[in-house]
């Protein structure tokens, strides 16, 4: 798969307002998924969301959860590792902030950072990148044999998207927070990434990776919202049976 060739907007004739209220009813239909989820307590959702800087993962993560009970969701943003999470395992941080029975956990980046920033910067080889895919598989296959739903999103911006919206976070006021003189030194490096991601795709990608258009907020929360909807109505979803008085 080349990323290159894939577009990150919406198709052309695709209706924006429809599109919304479409989501509109698709994120009121993931609330009411799960209460059923956080009641039964039998599954629990895991959702991965991977991409460049300014994708827009905080944003999709404010729209499509919006309504959902807090009590049963947890949302976890991966940075670099810390000291401690150095002198362990790569997996180790993360698998602490995997979801129990009957929660919803996000993931804003995640272990999938492992293979990509220290291949591009060239701090592992081929063969420790080899190990890692290896245990990505294994961890992910460990998480759904535990009932653990695992829905991985790389959100495919442009790279005319992310200059503007970069542009965006040093001009606008209320997006200075954002920031970083980092993003512009990672975005020099677009063609390995895109590289790494790719590989990403065909070495880790059962569950498959969907690959979410970004350039566009309102069509990359539809798709989104659309994936989640379909894997929860995937499962076998009740309300659990009042107890039988003694």
């Amino acid at each position: 798969m080349k990323l290159s060739a894939l577009s990150a907007r919406a198709p052309k004739k695709l209706d924006k307002e429809h599109t919304k209220t479409e989501t509109a009813m698709l994120i009121a239909r993931i609330a009411e998924l799960q209460k059923v989820l956080y009641a039964q307590r039998h599954y629990s959702l895991l959702v991965i969301l991977q991409g460049l800087d300014a994708s827009g993962k905080d944003g999709l993560i404010s729209k499509v959860f919006q309504g959902v009970n807090p009590l049963g969701c947890d949302v976890k943003a991966f940075k670099a590792p810390t000291e401690e999470e150095l002198e362990h395992d790569f997996l180790w941080r993360i698998h602490r902030h995997t979801p129990a029975r009957g929660m919803i956990q996000i993931f804003n980046r995640s272990h999938y950072e492992d293979v990509l920033v220290p291949r591009v910067q060239k701090h592992i080889d081929a063969k420790e990148l080899k190990k890692r895919f290896d245990h990505i598989n294994a961890f992910e296959r460990l998480l759904e044999d535990n009932n653990t739903v695992v829905l991985k999103f790389y959100l495919h911006i442009s790279r005319e998207e992310q200059h503007e919206r970069l542009l965006e976070r040093k001009n606008n006021p209320k997006k200075f927070w954002k920031h970083s003189d980092g993003d512009w030194e990672t975005r020099k490096k677009w063609s390995g990434y895109m590289k790494a991601y790719e590989d990403v795709f065909t070495h880790c990608n059962n569950p498959e990776w969907k690959i979410i258009p970004a350039d566009q907020n309102w069509y990359k929360e539809y798709l989104a919202a659309m994936h989640i909807v379909s894997a929860l109505e995937k499962l076998k979803l009740e309300y659990p049976k009042a107890a039988k008085p003694r």
